[in-house]
């Protein structure tokens, strides 16, 4: 029986709280032998070595994620590797010029586009160029993240369109990408996971009442993650997850 050649893992969004938190839990997994960072700017002190690598590549710049592509797969044959994990930790809920939506007069085109662009086109992309890099016939893992409130079934409370809708666009995405991967790479899992409230830019200026103990720092939400990506069966393909593992409504 020929031996394995060693794993390789990419997380892309890697200069962000949660992205760059796991990214570093990835980094001293010695389940991998290489770890390749994602970013538009390199993530502060963030060395390279045999061990770690880093990229330049903005999501919704597709051919910036090809040339990207087109370097992992290269390094795979320098290093003789398998790409088995790939995260994408990118997102945006607000910004210069936009914040939630708390009703249907504060919608507009640019900040749904913007929104959608980087929420859910991004990943998606990301997926279309780094999915063909991943094994046909052994176990890999491709997770983007998402948010319970792109959850259409556990909407109670509205607002927030921009930020639900392209949240819900990105989990329909994971799971139609899921189901045509599988096809090729029977052993990959493609699943969209909820980080639960994480004490990062993205979530500050909303974290006011949110209990202590569900405010999470980056390096407990990406134990938490990695540990659900790592329980994560063939079953688990399309699937939409929170932090501890349990499945989310579509």
């Amino acid at each position: 029986m020929s031996r394995l050649s060693p794993a390789i893992a990419c997380v892309v969004g890697a200069s962000g709280g949660i992205g760059r938190a796991i990214a570093e839990r990835l980094a001293v997994d010695p389940a991998y032998a290489r770890v390749i960072a994602m970013s538009r700017r390199r993530p502060a002190d963030w060395r390279s070595d045999d061990r770690r690598g880093w990229i330049g590549a903005d999501i919704l710049d597709e051919a910036s994620l090809a040339a990207a592509a087109e370097r992992i797969a290269a390094d795979r044959i320098t290093q003789a590797g398998r790409l088995t994990r790939i995260v994408v930790a990118t997102g945006r809920l607000h910004g210069p010029g936009l914040v939630p939506e708390k009703s249907m007069r504060a919608l507009s085109l640019e900040g749904l586009s913007g929104l959608f662009a980087v929420n859910a086109a991004g990943p998606a992309l990301v997926a279309k160029h780094l999915l063909p890099l991943t094994p046909r016939a052994e176990p890999s893992l491709f997770a983007a993240l998402s948010a319970r409130v792109g959850s259409i079934g556990d909407n109670q409370l509205g607002g927030w369109y921009g930020y639900r809708a392209s949240k819900a666009a990105l989990n329909m995405l994971i799971r139609s990408l899921a189901i045509e991967h599988r096809r090729t790479r029977p052993l990959c899992v493609c699943v969209a996971l909820h980080p639960g409230t994480v004490d990062t830019a993205l979530s500050a200026p909303f974290q006011a009442g949110v209990a202590p103990a569900r405010l999470f720092s980056p390096a407990q939400a990406a134990a938490a993650l990695l540990a659900v990506m790592d329980g994560l069966g063939p079953t688990a393909n399309g699937g939409f997850f929170a932090w501890d593992g349990a499945p989310i409504p579509w």
